[in-house]
């Protein structure tokens, strides 16, 4: 298979301008990782985490380590991609085994079911950094993460585990300027997530449930859309795509293989959500709900 991460518009085709402080907020990542001394980075080859680990790796050379966790909740090609990257960064990459769905409580998919993943995510790598002789386990989150809604992050600060993007006070569009000026291949990634945010709220997680998402989006995935997510609802598939790929997924012969291709793996119903790709859309029956003052 290619490396996953060779779609997207060349980086030479491309200019993007550096948003201000862009280049200060570097340096002052560069003294953070300086500090911590040694890292071991939750990598997902991912936009942010390989930012990290790449700044990572040229301050702290082989104390910079990369881990990627293997589970349900991650496709096959996501793994590629880590892999392939972490290759390219010339980081030494650690991958572990962790079974979510064997998770107490998560299977049943509450609202809090990303600190439960993270917790327990976060817990081995902590045990991994300690085999390592890693003084610290940090992650990928950075400044615009802080408004969304992100269970894992209380998971992170109960644990100790570093935020070095957060602490420079770095932003999506600042990772991604810069990814492209270090030359690296994610810089225009899609957003990403696990497999679980494609199932609603209070719907059970399963391991059958999660191959079909991943059978359903790489389907769409070869049709050449990449910001997308294929929302399980049962019997049916909701279909988000950017707004201005809406159109083409409507026209034949595209509208008729994606019907083909989704019912091929188990959905009965495949229908479209007019209102585009927008991240985390499952959380907007929650944020609803908590205004209301209900779980």
């Amino acid at each position: 298979m290619d490396c996953p991460v060779e779609y997207g518009v060349p980086q030479a085709q491309v200019r993007i301008a550096m948003p201000d402080r862009a280049t200060e907020k570097l340096n002052r990542l560069r003294e953070i990782l300086a500090d911590m001394s040694s890292v071991l980075v939750a990598f997902s080859g991912g936009v942010d985490s390989s930012f990290l680990l790449a700044v990572a790796v040229e301050v702290l050379n082989q104390q910079a380590v990369a881990a990627t966790a293997h589970s349900p909740l991650y496709s096959s090609w996501e793994l590629e991609q880590a892999a392939a990257v972490a290759e390219r960064l010339g980081a030494r990459h650690i991958t572990f085994d962790i079974d979510h769905l064997a998770l107490a409580g998560f299977a049943g998919n509450s609202p809090e079911r990303c600190y439960l993943c993270k917790r327990a995510l976060f817990e081995q790598m902590q045990q991994i950094a300690q085999r390592e002789g890693l003084a610290w386990v940090a992650h990928a989150e950075q400044i615009d993460d802080l408004s969304q809604h992100r269970p894992g992050q209380q998971a992170a600060e109960e644990l100790g585990v570093r935020a070095p993007l957060v602490e420079a006070e770095l932003t999506k569009a600042e990772v991604r300027a810069l990814s492209h000026q270090l030359g690296l291949p994610t810089w225009n990634l899609p957003v990403n997530a696990c497999l679980a945010t494609r199932i609603p709220y209070g719907e059970a997680i399963t391991g059958e449930k999660l191959q079909q998402i991943e059978a359903a989006e790489e389907a769409l995935r070869k049709l050449g859309f990449q910001q997308l997510r294929v929302r399980h609802h049962g019997r049916l598939a909701r279909i988000e795509v950017l707004a201005e790929e809406l159109a083409r997924l409507m026209e034949d012969p595209v509208r008729k293989r994606v019907v083909a291709a989704l019912q091929g793996v188990g959905f009965a119903y495949v229908t479209v959500d007019l209102a585009g790709y927008r991240s985390g859309s499952m959380d907007e029956v929650l944020s609803s709900s908590e205004k209301d003052g209900e779980e």
